[in-house]
């Protein structure tokens, strides 16, 4: 009898509190949500409604308050320090909005430079295949000061997609580069989800890149306030809206 996979990850009563007393802040209330391995998933939600958050708890990069988070069938809040690390170095991807390449190196130095620092061989294939999807045969040998801001945010895609993770996690990917630039990196984005099989989980302000996913989570006050499906530029929008109306309403009481 075939078991149904595990998400790629997910999260249980998740939590988080930040400071004490009557500074407390508390970011998270008790979210349960999980997201499909192969899945392109979108976070959005008003300032301050918690998404960074969830995605750094998600990715092991923050310490949850209160209830667990998984990745695959391992607890992230069962480990140490240590393992947290290894997990974070073997099975997430990350993309920053601000690229996060190292500037003394050429590109192929900072797309294997996990492989370095895990100590692994480079599986040339798997690279190969990653800068052909990604159109960077031409830039290997340039450094990130020669390279657009396009062409460096595929460099970090390519950076977090070579050790074949079980999760890339993109915080604002776009949100450094021009209308242009931003959408041919969500293009790539998606490409990887529905050609290589990867899982992608993005937070992002713009309703156009979360068009671009195959489902939206929408987060209000550090709570899980709806989703959507086969997202257009419209539909989120009008989520957004409805969140917006609902914060409102709520603190004028009517």
């Amino acid at each position: 009898m075939n078991q149904t996979p595990p998400p790629a990850a997910s999260a249980a009563g998740l939590a988080k509190i930040y400071g004490s007393g009557d500074i407390a802040v508390r970011a998270l209330r008790g979210i349960d949500v999980s997201f499909a391995a192969g899945e392109f998933t979108a976070i959005m939600g008003p300032s301050g409604s918690g998404k960074s958050t969830l995605m750094h708890l998600l990715a092991g990069l923050d310490e949850a308050t209160a209830g667990t988070v998984f990745l695959g069938s391992t607890d992230l809040t069962a480990l140490d320090d240590k393992r947290l690390t290894l997990l974070r170095r073997e099975r997430v991807g990350f993309v920053f909005q601000s690229f996060n390449l190292l500037p003394m190196y050429t590109a192929e130095q900072n797309i294997t430079l996990p492989c370095e620092l895990a100590g692994t061989a480079v599986d040339r294939a798997w690279f190969d295949h990653l800068v052909d999807i990604l159109g960077l045969r031409d830039r290997l040998t340039h450094r990130p000061s020669e390279l657009s801001g396009g062409q460096q945010q595929r460099v970090a895609i390519a950076r977090a997609l070579v050790t074949r993770p079980d999760v890339v996690f993109a915080d604002e990917p776009t949100g450094n580069l021009d209308s242009s630039a931003g959408a041919e990196v969500l293009s790539f984005l998606r490409s990887c989800v529905r050609e290589l099989g990867q899982t992608v989980v993005m937070v992002t302000h713009d309703p156009a890149a979360a068009a671009y996913a195959q489902r939206v989570v929408l987060l209000a006050d550090g709570r899980l306030a709806g989703e959507i499906s086969d997202p257009t530029p419209d539909s989120v929008l009008a989520g957004l809206d409805a969140l917006r109306g609902a914060e409102v309403a709520e603190v004028t009481g009517r």
